[in-house]
C-alpha cells in the first residue's frame, strides 16, 4: 500500500479549512440570551480559576506576615482573573456563538491580555507558598529546568502564537468550534496557553536585563504585523469570510458582514495594544541597559 505524500495531506487539509466551512457548520439553538443571562457555567473554565483565585488568595494571605505580595502584582492578578472571567464565564464565550466579533474579542483577551496580566502578578510563588517546604521545593526543581527551557524558546513561542491566531480564524476552523463544545473548549485551552508561552518569554527578556530586549521586540513587532495583517482582511473583505456565523448573526439582529469588519477592527486596533505597551517597556529597558553600559553588546 503506498504512503500518502505528508505535503498532499496538509494541501487537503488547508483547502477543506478554507473552502467547505459549511461542512461542520451546525445551527444555532434559538437567539442569543440577554447580557444579564449570558452566563457560561461550565465546570471545565469555573473549577481551574476557583482554583487558581483560592490558592493565590491563601498564599497571598499567608506572605502578608513576610512583607506580603507587592500591591501591583495583587492588581494585575485581579485584573487578569477579571479579564478571564470576562471572556470564559460571562458574556463573551456565550455570544461568541453568534457574532464573530464576540469570538475575536475573546480570543485576544485570552492571547494578548489575560496572559500578560498574570503572568505579571508572579503568581506562581505566591501558589507555591500554599504547599509544604517540602512539596514547594520538589515542584520548584521539576518545574524551574522546563520553565527556563520554555521561556528561552522565544523564536518558537512566536512562531505558535501566530499560528494559533492564524489556525482558529480559518473559516473550516471557526465552523468546527461552533458545532463542537468539546473542539471549542480545546481551542480556549491552546489559545490561552500559547498566550502564556510567547509573554513568558517576552517578559523573560523584560525582567532580565541582558539586552535580550532587543529579540523580545522583534518578537512583539512580528506577531503584531502578522495579526494587524488578518484584522484588515477581516476588516476590508468585500464578501463574508466566516458563512458559518450568516444565520447566528441575524438571530443576533446583526449584519455579518458588518460583524465580521468589527471582528477586523478589534483584532487590528485594540488588540495590538498589549503589544504595544510592552513593546514600549522594552524599548525603554533597552535604552536604559545601553546608558548603563554603552559597550554593552545587544542580543
Amino acid at each position: 500500500m503506498s504512503r500518502v505524500p505528508i505535503s498532499f495531506i496538509a494541501s487537503t487539509a488547508s483547502v477543506l479549512l478554507l473552502a467547505a466551512p459549511h461542512l461542520w457548520a451546525a445551527p444555532a439553538d434559538g437567539p442569543p440570551p440577554p447580557l444579564s443571562q449570558a452566563w457560561t457555567l461550565s465546570a471545565w473554565t469555573l473549577l481551574p480559576l476557583a482554583v487558581l483565585a483560592a490558592a493565590y488568595a491563601t498564599g497571598w494571605m499567608r506572605q502578608r506576615a513576610h512583607g506580603g505580595t507587592p500591591l501591583r502584582e495583587a492588581l494585575a492578578f485581579a485584573f487578569a482573573m477579571l479579564v478571564l472571567a470576562l471572556a470564559l464565564v460571562w458574556p463573551l464565550d456565550a455570544y461568541a456563538g453568534y457574532l464573530a466579533s464576540a469570538h475575536v474579542a475573546q480570543h485576544m483577551v485570552l492571547l494578548a491580555l489575560a496572559p500578560p496580566l498574570l503572568l505579571a502578578a508572579r503568581p506562581f510563588a505566591t501558589v507555591a507558598s500554599t504547599l509544604p517546604r517540602g512539596a514547594a521545593a520538589a515542584s520548584g526543581r521539576l518545574l524551574a529546568p522546563l520553565a527556563g527551557a520554555a521561556t528561552s524558546a522565544l523564536g518558537l513561542a512566536t512562531l505558535v502564537h501566530i499560528a494559533t491566531m492564524w489556525l482558529w480564524h480559518m473559516p473550516g476552523m471557526i465552523a468546527v468550534s461552533l458545532a463542537s463544545e468539546s473542539v471549542h473548549r480545546g481551542m480556549l485551552a491552546s489559545v490561552l496557553l500559547a498566550g502564556l508561552w510567547f509573554w513568558s518569554a517576552v517578559l523573560r527578556r523584560l525582567r532580565a536585563h541582558d539586552g535580550g530586549a532587543a529579540g523580545a521586540c522583534v518578537a512583539l513587532v512580528t506577531a503584531m504585523m502578522c495579526m494587524g495583517f488578518l484584522g484588515a482582511l477581516l476588516t476590508f473583505s468585500p464578501r463574508l469570510l466566516y458563512p458559518a456565523y450568516t444565520d447566528r448573526a441575524l438571530l443576533a439582529g446583526v449584519d455579518a458582514l458588518r460583524d465580521q469588519q468589527l471582528a477586523g477592527l478589534l483584532m487590528w486596533v485594540p488588540g495590538g495594544v498589549p503589544y504595544l505597551v510592552v513593546g514600549l517597556l522594552l524599548v525603554v529597558a533597552l535604552i536604559r541597559e545601553l546608558r548603563r553600559d554603552p559597550g554593552a553588546r545587544v542580543a
